[in-house]
């Protein structure tokens, strides 16, 4: 969703708040905002400490997004204006400054945890680990949205409220569930003719007009939305957000000119600002000069490393090597996942937890079963838009080494080296139905060719990984 001043209302949020979470749980769990021995956070337990807790915080956090264990999650686009998930997790973390309730509030759940579990709570514990994640989420799912909101009334002249955000990014959901729903009408027929309010036969006989021409959201009627949330619990099992006990929506769905009017500044501001693939090339280009300054600055610290300060010590010996710091072991990231043996074991962190609603399943790295999904191939139908939406998200060293090499070919690729579901991937890749990407099956039909082709062009992708990953042993 893109909304005027907006930045963290995109896809892309996922991995801000991945690497956000990730980063916190850093900096708590190794006391680097505590010194006081016993519990690690008594700075932030202490009310009078908090605004010491606050400074400490900002800094160690400033280090943990720049630390190269953090980087190949730093380089994921943020947002369709170019912002990296790096560049807006700390421009986010620093509005903490600006709205020093958001830090209170934090700091006063993490108080109740410990009061509510006593002093044998085991802050270095799983459970202790997934509580604070979780917090810091919540701290960061509110601050986007006050962060948000201001800008938008800033740069739109229109009062804007965090709720009044959040309504939006609902609304902005609704509508891509009703589209993939009217995309798929053959298969839910039933839940499309309750939306559309309309006989299942005439469903069952072909997608209405009004359905067929929905191509925006400023296309999407009001009472789709609300008929689409009264629908959910008789189809889903799981109620709609305009029909939940939730009092934040529990009115809106008795004021359908709101929802109409929300609808249409949504799809007023998408259409205004519809030129971020118009640069084509030039974003190419902007990718590959990334990527050179990326490997320079590498190969600048390597030789910084390996010869000191690099001066002339007269007697033709090497500099001694600079002492390295002590950190944790990096974590293994996608690039590095995929020039692996296809046989070797990785293991990636589980640690993405719960925060603004949203699920995340932890990722298997075994690879899939191809007889498996082929027999399950026919469950999954994608959007007609699926290519164009993933092939936008698809960036980084391993687009630009198999570049010639179609989407499907190389999502393919990743399918057998980290299997079918891993937190790396783009939510664009992955299948609406599933949260994973889709099988071979669909893969090879999206290339127009068949499995046996789709295989064979998957295995010389990998190959060429594989040349690459040695060919940069080598020249170590």
């Amino acid at each position: 969703m893109r909304l005027p001043g907006t930045r963290y209302q995109e896809h892309g949020w996922e991995h801000v708040r991945k690497l956000l979470g990730r980063c916190s749980l850093a900096v708590l769990i190794r006391q680097e905002i505590g010194t006081l021995p016993g519990t690690p956070l008594d700075a932030l337990l202490d009310p009078l400490r908090r605004s010491e807790a606050l400074d400490a915080y900002l800094e160690a956090m400033a280090l943990q997004l720049r630390a190269p264990r953090h980087q190949a999650q730093a380089a994921m686009p943020g947002n369709s204006y170019g912002d990296t998930a790096g560049e807006l997790a700390c421009a986010l973390l620093f509005e903490l400054r600006v709205q020093p309730a958001c830090w209170d509030g934090f700091c006063r759940a993490i108080a109740a945890e410990h009061a509510r579990h006593g002093a044998c709570w085991q802050w270095q514990g799983e459970a202790g680990h997934a509580m604070l994640r979780k917090k810091a989420n919540d701290l960061y799912a509110v601050l986007r949205d006050k962060a948000d909101a201001d800008a938008c009334q800033v740069a739109s002249g229109r009062p804007c409220t965090p709720n009044r955000m959040y309504t939006y990014r609902m609304l902005d959901t609704a509508f891509g569930e009703i589209a993939r729903l009217f995309a798929n009408w053959r298969h839910c027929s039933a839940q499309v003719a309750d939306i559309l309010e309309v006989d299942p036969g005439m469903v069952a006989g072909g997608m209405p007009a009004a359905a067929r021409q929905m191509q925006s959201i400023a296309d999407c009627r009001a009472e789709w939305v609300i008929r689409w949330s009264a629908t959910l619990e008789r189809h889903t099992g799981a109620p709609g957000p305009l029909h939940t006990k939730s009092k934040r929506f529990a009115s809106l769905k008795n004021q359908p000119q709101a929802i109409a009017t929300m609808l249409q500044e949504i799809g007023d501001y998408e259409a205004l600002s519809a030129n971020q693939g118009a640069l084509g090339q030039v974003r190419g280009d902007e990718g590959e000069a990334a990527l050179w300054l990326e490997d320079y600055w590498r190969v600048v610290a390597e030789s910084e490393a390996l010869y000191g300060d690099g001066g002339d010590h007269g007697d033709g010996a090497l500099a001694p090597l600079a002492p390295l710091e002590s950190l944790e072991a990096p974590e293994p990231d996608l690039l590095d996942a995929l020039l692996a043996p296809p046989d070797g074991g990785l293991t990636h962190d589980g640690d993405d937890g719960e925060g603004d609603g949203d699920d995340d399943a932890v990722g298997e790295l075994a690879a899939a079963d191809i007889g498996v999904e082929e027999a399950a191939g026919e469950a999954f139908f994608l959007s007609p838009r699926f290519v164009d939406q993933a092939e936008q998200a698809a960036a980084g060293q391993v687009t630009a080494i198999l570049a010639g090499v179609s989407l499907p070919v190389r999502l393919a690729v990743y399918h057998t080296l980290l299997g079918s579901r891993d937190d790396s991937y783009p939510d664009a890749w992955l299948d609406p139905a599933t949260g994973e990407l889709p099988p071979l099956r669909q893969l090879a039909a999206l290339d127009g060719i068949s499995m046996p082709t789709l295989r064979k062009r998957r295995n010389e992708a990998m190959a060429r990984l594989q040349h690459v990953a040695a060919a940069g042993k080598g020249q170590r």
